[in-house]
Formats: structure tokens, C-alpha cells, sequence
């Protein structure tokens, strides 16, 4: 058997594809079984022209371990190939310039760059120390061929003894790849891989007395929408996601042929009040064969937290088939996508708005986030984007607007969206709000600061305010004004005393307002435009408790009686014990009253009691 030279000019083509492909080293199992797909799938096609005479049944593919002789055999019975044909897809590398690319790139450490050309069956050497193929053309009159190489330039080949249609990859596994004998490996691979390609795969072992199927051939995504009931969408859920206990609330089926072709189905999960990318993302396929769940400029960020399937024989791959290249039809499909969510938002609000505002709760952080971050989307969901008040009722931006325009109002002019982030932490604001027949809007979510800075850059009509985030006579402007019932002498004493007994510890800002009776002796606030500048600029890292302190404020409603008390009491001791309890009750209702401070303040009450 003579040995000859595979022509790609260069003896280094194998360390490359080892060297650059070797963290994705398990790809090696899906290019081959995706090749063994394509072989079928062209000789059906051949079939349909009408030009092969035999009736074609139980096409399929095999993927057999045998750990006693330390190989992995991929077996299908589709096209196969003449001998001509190994020449031309195995010998000769046929891309261009891939001398010049070997030359160029041979040091480099940069794994993008074997997105310039295509490995397929050579990636097999990643894993094999030697590849043995056996194949025989669909074309009668053509010799079955046996190839044979050891990871070098040079290779073996002639003609065998007639064998069935179809080829046979026989890889001779690597002391470093002895993992991908054991047959769980090659199971977890094939479902992660193949669990949806089109043609039937079996698995089985030297070790194993049963043959097993693999994959669903026809899934859910690939099917006509008006074939499928919504038990078929939630079973495919399922499918995709065997550890999803939940179902999905809703999905959409994607489909389209131009300007491009892509297909899925995307689901909308129970998104809990937290940004979560991590688990269950959506799958990207290439004709029914996984790539990767790294969608990253093919759908927005926001729908990454979305679930489901996208599947694409348009979206550019790299060498590996597992990153996506950069592309301007990408950049399309990821419109497409972003449109097509849009209009099931916008569909499903106008059709059922009750059953939407059930389940708004579960879909809002999504709607939130494609507001902040994606022009197009924002346009669209503005319109059905929903606010749900303390009382659960639900309003459109429009329609909140039109029912307090008359009567929640700064003084600058502009509507106030009062909100509360915490219906039980403000509850003591809220019921202020109330007791003067104002609407209280609940926004509780991580991405409220953004949205309502958006909405507010919007509509310049409209401001929004957290209940908390000042008295509510100064947050609603009232033409009705509270004077002052202590001089400015009092207030200045009053001043010097919070300043000179509380302040040492806290250093909170100190405001004295000419407040409603009604209204506490205390308030401690953080204003609006602080806490939105804290909470953007933090981004979800804990503040440093000392640093905290300069974003509160402390207001003085020197109109309370207790206040007057205080200044009315003639002993300064007497004074600082007042002025301390009041100041303890409020830090405490707003859960600031903590540590050695709220050990002090619980054994005085205690001791009180006692007495």
C-alpha cells in the first residue's frame, strides 16, 4: 500500500487544527455526525431529481464505542463518496490560500482566526492519533475506497471489496481522549449536540447489549404553527429543558425566508424581580445541529432572558461552529427578533389586556429592560407598558396621566408619579399619600432607575417620585401653605441642639420645614435625585455604612407638638433625652437603628417598663 501526501503544502496543517480548536475539543463528535446528516440529506436529494433507482428507507446514522480497541466509529448510509471525490474533500484541503494562512498564522495564539476556513472532518484529529474511512459512492459502478491517516501530511489509500452505501469514520483514539470511550461522555454529547438533527442517530457499545435512539427529528420549531396546540409548545419546553418545572407562560413562533432564512420558537418564562443570564439561555442551531448559547448581537441583550431556539443556516459561523462571526445579517435577524417580540406584547395587550395584566408581574423585568436598551423596542412597548398602583389597578402611561393631571402636579408644573419601591418599608408615606387622595404607583424592580430616567427624557410632562424621597406637601405643590408656629430664634436653637446631640454619629444633612401637624416630628429622607445618583452609580454593590450616611437627610417638621415640647423643656439634659427618643423611633422605622445603638434603645425601654 503506497503512502502519498495530502496537498496542502505544508507539514503543519495538523498541529494547527489541534492547537486552535483544542478547548472545544469535543466538537469533533458533532462535525462528524453533522457530516454524516449532510450525506443522507444529499442523497435524498438526488432521489427527488430522480436520479438513483433504489427505494431509499431506514436512513440513519450510527455512532458505535468500542473500548477494547479504543475507537469511536461513525457509520451512515448516505451519498458516500468515489475515489475521486476523497481526493478532492480530503486530500487536497481546496481552500484558498491555505498555505499562505499556515505560514501566516502558524505562531499565533488567537483562535479567531480559523474562522477564515473550514475543518470539518479534519477536526477529528483533535481527539484521534489515527482516522480510517471507509466509503462507497451511491454511483453502482464506482470501487469502495479505504483512507488512512496517522495526524501527518501523508495518508493510505485504494480500493477495498465492495462494501454498502455510505461512509464509515473509524477514529483511533488518543491517549489524551481515552474520556470519549466511555459511553456517557458520548451520550451527554450526542444530546447536547444532536438531540435535533434531522436524521435518525443510534448509540451503541462493545460494552452495552442495546442499541439506543437519540434524537427527535422533527422538533417542535421546524413544525407548520397551525399544526401545534399549546400542549405541543409546552411539552417542547420541556424538552429543551428537562429540569424546567414551570411552564412558560407564552411563546412565539418564529419563521421567515427573506431576507433570510430562520426558524424557532421562543419562550417567555417567569422572570423573578432579578436579572438572571446564566441558566436556560436560548439555543442557537445551524440547521437543526446545536452551535452554542452565547447569542450575543444575535438577539438583544433584554431577550436574553428569554428562553427557547433560534435556528439559522445564515448566521456566519467561525471554523468551529461555535462563535458567531460578525455580520450584517445578524444584525438584521436581531431586528427581526426584536420586532416580532414587540408585536406578541402589543397583540397580546390589545386582544386579552386582563389576562396580560395577570401575567405582567412575571414579564415586566424583560419589558423594562428592552425599554432602556433598545431604541426600537422602546417605542413600541411604551404603549403597553403597564404601571400597577398599591391598590392593583392597572394604567398605561397615557391613562395614569389623564387620571392625576389635575391634581398631582409640581411646582415646576409637571404631572408627579408618585411610587413606592416598598408597599410595607414606606408604609407610614403611603398612608399620607393617601390621606390626601393621591395614586400611588408600585415600581419595585432592579431596573427602575433607568426606566424612569427614560421615560422622564421621553415625556417631559411627567416626573417621577418616590413617596419617600421628601414630605408629600413638597413633593404634590399645594396652593395652601404652612407658616411656622416657633420663631427663628427656636429654629436656630433647634438646629444647634440636632446638630450638637445627633449629628456627631450620623452627619446627616439637617432641613427644618413648616410641616402639617399631622405629619412626624422626624422624617428622614434621601431626595430623588441623590438616591436615583446612588443607585446608578452603584449598580447593585452594597454602600459602605459610613459612606451612606451622605445621602440622607434629615427634615424637621417644627410645627409637631413634640418639637415644641422639646424646646419648651428648661433643662438641656432633659432636652437631649427627648430630642434622642424621637430621633431613635424614626432611624428605627427606617430600619437605621441598628447595632450598639439599637441594643442601648432596647434596654431603656425595657428598664422603662420595669419601672
Amino acid at each position: 500500500m503506497e503512502k502519498d501526501k495530502i496537498s496542502v503544502t505544508s507539514d503543519n496543517i495538523f498541529p494547527i487544527i489541534k492547537r486552535f480548536l483544542y478547548s472545544d475539543q469535543e466538537v469533533f463528535l458533532r462535525e462528524l455526525v453533522s457530516n454524516a446528516t449532510d450525506a443522507i440529506l444529499k442523497l435524498r436529494t438526488i432521489e427527488k431529481l430522480g436520479k438513483i433507482e433504489e427505494i431509499l428507507d431506514d436512513l440513519k446514522i450510527k455512532v458505535k464505542i468500542d473500548k477494547k480497541n479504543q475507537t469511536i466509529h461513525i457509520i451512515d448510509n448516505g451519498i458516500g463518496m468515489t475515489k475521486e471525490e476523497v481526493e478532492k474533500y480530503i486530500n487536497q484541503i481546496a481552500f484558498s490560500g491555505a498555505e499562505e494562512f499556515i505560514q501566516k498564522y502558524k505562531n499565533s495564539a488567537s483562535f479567531s482566526i480559523i474562522g477564515h476556513f473550514g475543518l470539518g472532518f479534519y477536526s477529528s484529529f483533535m481527539v484521534a492519533r489515527k482516522v480510517v474511512i471507509y466509503t462507497q459512492s451511491y454511483e453502482k459502478n464506482s470501487p469502495s475506497i479505504f483512507w488512512s491517516c496517522e495526524g501527518t501530511p501523508t495518508f493510505r489509500m485504494n480500493e477495498i471489496e465492495k462494501r454498502d452505501r455510505g461512509t464509515e469514520i473509524v477514529l483511533f483514539l488518543n491517549e489524551e481522549s481515552r474520556e470519549f470511550l466511555e459511553y456517557d461522555r458520548i451520550l451527554k454529547l450526542l444530546q447536547k449536540y444532536c438531540k435535533f438533527t434531522p436524521i435518525i442517530i443510534y448509540l451503541s457499545s462493545t460494552e452495552k447489549e442495546k442499541e439506543i435512539f437519540i434524537n427527535n427529528t422533527t422538533p417542535a420549531w421546524k413544525k407548520n404553527p397551525t399544526l401545534l396546540k399549546d400542549k405541543d409548545y409546552l411539552d417542547f419546553y420541556h424538552e429543551l429543558y428537562p429540569n424546567q418545572l414551570e411552564n412558560a407562560l407564552f411563546w412565539i413562533h418564529l419563521n421567515i425566508d427573506h431576507p433570510f432564512r430562520l426558524t424557532g420558537i421562543l419562550y417567555f418564562p417567569k422572570i423573578e424581580n432579578k436579572i438572571d443570564f446564566q441558566k436556560d439561555r436560548i439555543h442557537l442551531y445551524k440547521n437543526q445541529v446545536y452551535i452554542t448559547d452565547n447569542l450575543e448581537g444575535v438577539v438583544p441583550d433584554f431577550l436574553s432572558l428569554l428562553k427557547g431556539v433560534i435556528d439559522s443556516p445564515d448566521i456566519p459561523l467561525n471554523v468551529s461552529r461555535s462563535h458567531l462571526q460578525s455580520d450584517p445579517s445578524v444584525k438584521n435577524i436581531s431586528k427581526y427578533i426584536t420586532r416580532k417580540v414587540s408585536n406578541k406584547l402589543d397583540s397580546l395587550f390589545r386582544t386579552d389586556r386582563e389576562n396580560f395584566q395577570k401575567k405582567w408581574e412575571y414579564i415586566k423585568l424583560i419589558v423594562e429592560y428592552g425599554m432602556i436598551s433598545t431604541k426600537n423596542f422602546f417605542e413600541k412597548a411604551k404603549k403597553f407598558f403597564i404601571f400597577s398602583t398599591i391598590n392593583g389597578m392597572f394604567f398605561t402611561l397615557e391613562e395614569f396621566k389623564e387620571k392625576i393631571k389635575n391634581f398631582q402636579k409640581n411646582k415646576d408644573g409637571k404631572i408627579v408619579f408618585l411610587y413606592t419601591s416598598d408597599k410595607e418599608k414606606q408604609y407610614s408615606y403611603i398612608q399620607n399619600a393617601e390621606d390626601r387622595s393621591y395614586e400611588v404607583l408600585i415600581l419595585n424592580s432592579p431596573l427602575t432607575v433607568h426606566l424612569i430616567q427614560k421615560l422622564e427624557m421621553d415625556d417631559p410632562d411627567i416626573s417621577f417620585v418616590r413617596i419617600d424621597s421628601d414630605p408629600i406637601d413638597k413633593l404634590i405643590h399645594k396652593e395652601e401653605k404652612y407658616s411656622s408656629e416657633i420663631s427663628e430664634k427656636e429654629k436656630e436653637d433647634l438646629k444647634n441642639l440636632i446638630n450638637t446631640h445627633l449629628m456627631k454619629e450620623y452627619k446627616f444633612s439637617v432641613k427644618l420645614e413648616n410641616l402639617s401637624k399631622k405629619d412626624s416630628p422626624f422624617l428622614i429622607i434621601i431626595p430623588e435625585f441623590l438616591r436615583r445618583m446612588k443607585e446608578m452609580n452603584t449598580l447593585g454593590r452594597k454602600i459602605v455604612e459610613n459612606d451612606q450616611d451622605k445621602f440622607y437627610q434629615l427634615i424637621v417638621n417644627t410645627n409637631h407638638l413634640l418639637i415644641k415640647k422639646i424646646l419648651k423643656e428648661p433643662k438641656d439634659e432633659n432636652k437631649k433625652i427627648l430630642i434622642q427618643e424621637v430621633f431613635n423611633l424614626t432611624l428605627l422605622s427606617k430600619n437605621l437603628l441598628q447595632g450598639k445603638n439599637l441594643t442601648l434603645f432596647i434596654s431603656k425601654k425595657l428598664e422603662d417598663l420595669s419601672k
